[in-house]
């Protein structure tokens, strides 16, 4: 039987014969991937062939539930794009004007910037228990960690989306509201206070500051008198970049922690 169009035959290490699916198309040779028989791996080439050629030239990303294609989903948002806007990318990116869209699943378009094309391009997006990552150099970075939110801030409380989408990563939607380990800001009397608490056994106020380095750092001298008296959680440090060290090592000095953390002992928390 001779082997249709857009397919070649393969073979497994254990010597089962499967099928690839390939097309070619603005000079640009792209695999659609591997199906057990040859005629299934020639409906996914005719089917890419029917959309980078013109046949589907009114679809979009979401006609993809209605055509029960033999193609995967992202590598229908792939093809798409590539035929749209001329750009072909190994994660399922479409583009639109000033942002693009990662298409995680049918149900969940993320919203970024185009500023971050190239890198979400090069980086494939995952999940595990709710939250965004990719693999980054060998680990797993939150996607909200571009973004100087912490594994630990929470949504409405740390940060928010502006405009209630949770899936809309662009920038000028994420405002960040602490910033830094232990802090957290309210209004008092028309006036931001800053408290920074710090947690042992429970939550312990650190204290109230009436700028948000100074309860930043009140955290970071906090953490390091209990790493003095023998406390071996590894607490984070909260980096201030808009200080120098000199100005840093000066209000380190200045600030005052609370009296009931300064005068713990080891056999009150133990190790």
């Amino acid at each position: 039987m001779s082997i249709p169009a857009g397919v070649f035959q393969a073979q497994k290490k254990d010597g089962t014969i499967y099928y690839r699916a390939s097309i070619t198309f603005s000079g640009k040779h792209i695999s659609l991937g591997s199906y057990p028989d040859a005629m299934q791996a020639h409906h996914a080439y005719l089917a890419a062939s029917s959309l980078l050629n013109g046949s589907w030239l009114n679809c979009c990303v979401e006609d993809y539930s209605h055509l029960n294609l033999p193609l995967s989903f992202e590598k229908w948002v792939i093809l798409l794009n590539f035929r749209n806007n001329g750009i072909y990318s190994h994660t399922p990116i479409y583009l639109h004007h000033r942002y693009f869209t990662y298409h995680f699943d049918i149900m969940t378009p993320l919203k970024f910037d185009a500023d971050d094309l190239f890198y979400y391009m090069a980086h494939k997006i995952m999940r595990r228990g709710g939250h965004f990552f990719v693999a980054d150099y060998g680990m797993q970075t939150s996607l909200l960690s571009r973004y100087g939110i912490h594994s630990h801030s929470v949504a409405d409380r740390d940060y928010r989306f502006i405009n209630g989408d949770p899936l809309d990563f662009r920038y000028s939607n994420i405002e960040l509201i602490n910033r830094y380990h232990g802090v957290t800001r309210r209004l008092h009397h028309g006036r931001d206070i800053f408290t920074s608490r710090i947690h042992i056994h429970g939550n312990f106020i650190i204290g109230r500051y009436p700028t948000e380095q100074e309860a930043a750092i009140s955290y970071n001298k906090a953490a390091d008198l209990l790493k003095e008296k023998g406390f071996l959680r590894n607490y984070a440090r909260n980096y201030i970049e808009d200080l120098s060290e000199r100005d840093y090592a000066k209000l380190y000095a200045s600030i005052r922690i609370s009296k009931k953390i300064r005068n713990l002992t080891f056999p009150n928390f133990g190790c």
